[in-house]
């Protein structure tokens, strides 16, 4: 089965549309940035990043 994965869409710096990574692997939470490692979110991008960061802690936390 497939590592649960979430893609939260934001801006770099420069207005282009990019995306953060949430997954889960082997128990652990990874946030993967978008190139450049910077991330430009409105209030709706951060609601979703919590959201999927929640749910990818829940996912880790499984046994």
């Amino acid at each position: 089965m497939a590592e649960p994965r979430w893609d939260v869409q934001c801006l770099d710096p420069f207005g282009r549309d990019r995306a953060l990574t949430v997954l889960v692997e082997r128990g652990r939470v990874v946030l993967v940035p978008p190139p450049g490692a910077s991330a430009v979110l409105s209030m709706q991008q951060i609601k979703r990043l919590r959201q999927a960061l929640d749910q990818a802690a829940g996912r880790a936390s499984e046994p």
